[in-house]
């Protein structure tokens, strides 16, 4: 089985994805700039089955509907946000599976971001499309009312087996290191991805996809448990959760 995945950057500074295998093609999240993911199509003479929405959005959903008139995609997403998605044709639950082409998909409901946010997994490519929730050296904005709700949805992300390429929504890797950093100021791992991807922007690279091992050895979300963590924010005997609050309720004043 193959399985191609195509990164797209659109916006300002998101990104959107393009999976095909077997002649069939999907695209997880359609922005309002659809222009470079016709292109994309385009180029590789692709045409789109499916478009898989993570969250409402208005970046990640407002071009769903000329996606779907232009190629007639069918359109999944979460049951319980749909009432603020375009029309979906597929309704998921949480823990739902289905098939694209020989390959199972996994709905993650990974709430926090935003209530109803869904990953999409797909373990026989090691792939997960986590658009909001885990990114590059982050997480999603929260609002403090959902820390718990995002702590216990990066968790379970972070449970998923290391070699997973994690497929975040945004090009935010520099901002999210340079408060990685005022947690972990003397992890190497951390001061050596943020060196290459300073190396790679500046090369007109792009830091995501990234790996959930690099996240683990790099990402502070990831991390909480760590007693040099807890001790960097004076939170010693505090849960992991305690920690993980504190540290998103300072990165949204950062």
């Amino acid at each position: 089985m193959t399985f191609e995945l195509v990164t797209i950057p659109t916006e300002t500074d998101n990104y959107t994805f393009l999976l095909h295998t077997e002649g069939k093609t999907a695209l997880v999240d359609a922005p309002p700039s659809v222009d470079p993911i016709m292109d994309a199509l385009l180029q590789r003479g692709w045409g789109l089955d499916e478009i898989w929405i993570t969250h409402h959005d208005w970046d990640h959903i407002d071009g769903v509907d000329i996606m779907r008139e232009r190629f007639g995609a069918r359109v999944r997403g979460n049951r319980a946000d749909a009432h603020r998605l375009p029309t979906l044709d597929v309704s998921h639950d949480d823990g739902d599976s289905f098939d694209f082409g020989s390959f199972a998909v996994t709905v993650m409901d990974v709430s926090g971001h935003t209530v109803g946010h869904v990953a999409y997994f797909v373990p026989q490519a090691n792939v997960a499309f986590t658009a909001d929730s885990l990114m590059a050296l982050g997480c999603g904005k929260t609002p403090e009312e959902r820390f718990s709700m995002m702590y216990h949805s990066i968790m379970r992300l972070a449970a998923l087996p290391p070699e997973t390429l994690i497929c975040s929504g945004h090009e935010y890797t520099l901002r999210n290191g340079e408060f990685a950093m005022t947690i972990e100021p003397d992890n190497p791992d951390l001061i050596a991805r943020i060196a290459q991807a300073k190396t790679d922007l500046a090369a007109g690279k792009m830091t995501v996809p990234t790996t959930l091992a690099l996240e683990h050895a790099t990402n502070p979300y990831l991390r909480v448990g760590l007693q040099s963590v807890k001790d960097a924010l004076n939170m010693s005997e505090a849960s992991d959760e305690a920690v993980f609050a504190e540290m998103r309720r300072r990165r949204n004043s950062f």
